[in-house]
């Protein structure tokens, strides 16, 4: 039992450390999982939970039918976090830089996640938010949304495969004006 606890809080180290933006402050906090059930083949190195899956690691929430974790043998993991038919894959987490910045996303089918690289991907009927409270500053829709956190860089695709084609449908991007309030 020790070996899986320590294996989570290797998982939820790599999930929270989503990038630059991510609220430095989730690292030290603890991993909070719940899930109707769990599995873990440790000769695998494969840990699944099924069943409304709730991530909660201070202000990062994952949400899933289910989400499976691998590990590579260089000790990198690889979280793949799968919507329920009808419903979509969640995350949200607070950004450092402001009092109530947040970035949250949601897919049809599943959201990847790869802490080598730390990139997110995210597959069918994606979004991304940039959120300065509740207000929309940033938002991309489309088929296929890769997020890499160290370079802040998005690509948006109008097709689940990860590359854009003819004919596959439109991506959408609102981008908000950067109102700054000046002092009188």
């Amino acid at each position: 039992m020790k070996r899986i606890q320590c294996w989570i809080v290797l998982l939820l180290g790599m999930v929270a450390a989503g990038g630059a933006q991510a609220e430095k402050a989730d690292a030290s906090k603890p991993t909070n999982i719940e899930a109707n059930q769990m599995a873990y083949d440790d000769v695998k190195q494969i840990n699944t939970f099924t069943g409304d899956v709730v991530l909660v690691r201070g202000t990062l929430t994952l949400k899933a039918d289910r989400m499976v974790v691998t590990q590579d043998p260089a000790g990198y993991q690889y979280a793949t976090l799968y919507a329920k038919r009808g419903e979509k894959a969640t995350f949200r987490q607070k950004r450092d830089g402001g009092p109530n910045l947040w970035i949250d996303g949601e897919a049809a089918d599943r959201i990847e996640y790869d802490t080598r690289t730390e990139v997110a991907k995210f597959y069918v009927n994606a979004r991304v938010r940039l959120l300065d409270g509740t207000r929309p500053t940033d938002e991309v829709e489309g088929d296929f949304i890769s997020y890499d956190s160290k370079q802040e860089f998005y690509s948006v695709n109008n097709t689940a495969s990860g590359a854009s084609k003819a004919g596959g449908g439109r991506i959408r991007a609102t981008i908000q004006p950067r109102n700054e309030t000046k002092a009188p």
